[in-house]
């Protein structure tokens, strides 16, 4: 009895993680891909608060396994503008974000067969600049983020960063 159980439900567990995740040369895929590159290119390359602006809910929430939690969207925008402030024309970006392309998972949210959203997952590193200003590897982490639909306009919803280890 507890084996059958048990084989039915590790069966049904495995045909509903193999059929939702989406194709990698999908329209969903490729959009939260090049949403992806737009919000970290924008936070560590461009500082451009605008773009920042538009790719968040008002009720955004970071959780971050070393930093802790950032409720709201200004909040957290907040950060990001303080940061490039510090460092916008004062010479190369202090970080930069690269994203482990193979590692990159997009997961379908649907209600009532309507696509309402995404979980998105994946694998970035990091690099900072040292005193030399040479840039060295930092931590490497997963992430997963909750992309909403909102008027035909893809917002983040919730954004998780976990896993922090040193390269």
């Amino acid at each position: 009895m507890f084996t059958k159980s048990f084989i039915v439900v590790f069966m049904v567990m495995g045909i509903t993680a193999g059929a939702s995740q989406v194709s990698k040369d999908s329209e969903l895929y490729e959009t939260l891909k090049q949403k992806d590159s737009l919000l970290f290119d924008a936070a560590f390359n461009t500082c451009e608060m605008p773009v920042l602006q538009s790719l968040f809910t008002e009720d955004f929430e970071f959780y971050h396994d070393k930093a802790g939690v950032t409720e709201g969207k200004a909040a957290f925008l907040g950060g990001i503008s303080e940061s490039c402030a510090r460092w916008i024309g004062q010479g190369p970006q202090p970080a930069k974000r690269n994203l482990v392309n193979s590692s990159l998972e997009v997961y379908p949210l649907r209600k009532n067969g309507e696509l309402y959203g995404a979980v998105q997952h994946g694998v970035h590193h990091f690099e900072f600049l040292d005193e030399n200003q040479e840039y060295q590897k930092g931590d490497i982490a997963k992430f997963t983020h909750i992309w909403l639909l909102d008027d035909g306009n893809w917002k983040l919803k919730r954004e998780l960063s976990y896993d922090h280890q040193s390269q």
